[in-house]
């Protein structure tokens, strides 16, 4: 695991480590976290967090951009994608966004270090398509961010092709979750639309499109490894799924002939930082596909390796 050097806070990013490996993580799917983000959440919040998935009660309370980078620097992580989530139909209680302009804001802290990601409402029809392309020119996002669940609407929807389009235009990925959607909140539950297969009429129709399947696809994270496998652009998060329960055809996928297809991530907080870096140490991984799968493909994904 990469170690920090005493205190990091005024250290420049080339000495700011003393590592046994020569490179830093990049961490492609991040939730802000901010007291100013969490005004934006619902109340279900703690029960999800805390109760579901056993995140602590100080870190579901809320973390200081400052702390969650202090944090990033004790796991070796060097850089994080934050969402601009858009959560379910606007108006509902259980549904909620992150303001772009927030994220934005947060970014701006620490431009070396934090990216912006915009979240997509299917719902919001030409008018969420213009403020896609209002984040990434003008607010330097460099992504969008889909949850098909949470408005029921599968990737492969015709709703959601505008989006693809011009994603394809502004030449960015689009990440969203695959496999089973969890019940954040107990009284607004939500069916789990996100099937794997439905990535391969989106990549035959977008072939230029960059596709990436996050949260692993769990249960169908065969299914995949497939899409990933057939088609060249599309990729798999890690995130999510603690890497000790990944399954073995998934983490061999990454060490083997899938290692440039697969970028890491943690949801957080859903997923520690630093545990999960320790339980992808534990994983045995080779060091070159180690490397790609921490930090090299995601630069070239996003076009950061330039």
């Amino acid at each position: 695991m990469l170690k920090p050097i005493g205190d990091v806070t005024n250290r420049t990013s080339e000495d700011k480590y003393m590592t046994k490996l020569d490179y830093l993580a990049v961490d492609a799917v991040v939730n802000i976290w901010t007291p100013d983000a969490l005004q934006h959440r619902p109340g279900w919040r703690d029960d999800f967090f805390v109760g579901k998935m056993g995140v602590k009660q100080s870190t579901s309370d809320g973390v200081p951009i400052d702390e969650m980078l202090a944090r990033m620097d004790q796991a070796g992580i060097e850089k994080a994608f934050l969402i601009a989530t858009r959560a379910g139909p606007v108006g509902h209680p259980s549904c909620y966004r992150i303001p772009y302009e927030l994220v934005a804001e947060t970014c701006a802290q620490a431009p070396d270090r934090l990216y912006g990601l915009a979240g997509i409402d299917p719902l919001d029809g030409m008018k969420g398509v213009r403020e896609l392309e209002y984040a990434i020119r003008d607010l330097g996002f460099i992504g969008a961010h889909f949850y098909p669940h949470w408005f029921e609407i599968p990737p492969d929807a015709a709703k959601v092709y505008p989006f693809y389009a011009k994603c394809v235009e502004l030449d960015i990925p689009i990440q969203m979750q695959v496999g089973q959607s969890m019940n954040y909140d107990r009284n607004f539950p939500r069916r789990s639309v996100g099937r794997p297969i439905a990535l391969d009429a989106v990549a035959c129709d977008f072939p230029e499109l960059k596709l990436i399947g996050i949260h692993v696809g769990i249960p169908w994270t065969d299914e995949m490894i497939a899409m990933a496998w057939k088609h060249q652009n599309v990729f798999i998060g890690s995130d999510a799924h603690a890497p000790k329960y990944w399954p073995e055809s998934f983490t061999h996928y990454i060490n083997t002939y899938g290692q440039d297809k697969v970028i890491f991530g943690t949801d957080f907080p859903v997923l520690d930082f630093g545990r999960t870096v320790d339980e992808i140490d534990s994983l045995g991984l080779r060091e070159e596909a180690r490397r790609k799968f921490m930090r090299d493909n995601v630069l070239r994904i996003y076009g950061l390796d330039g």
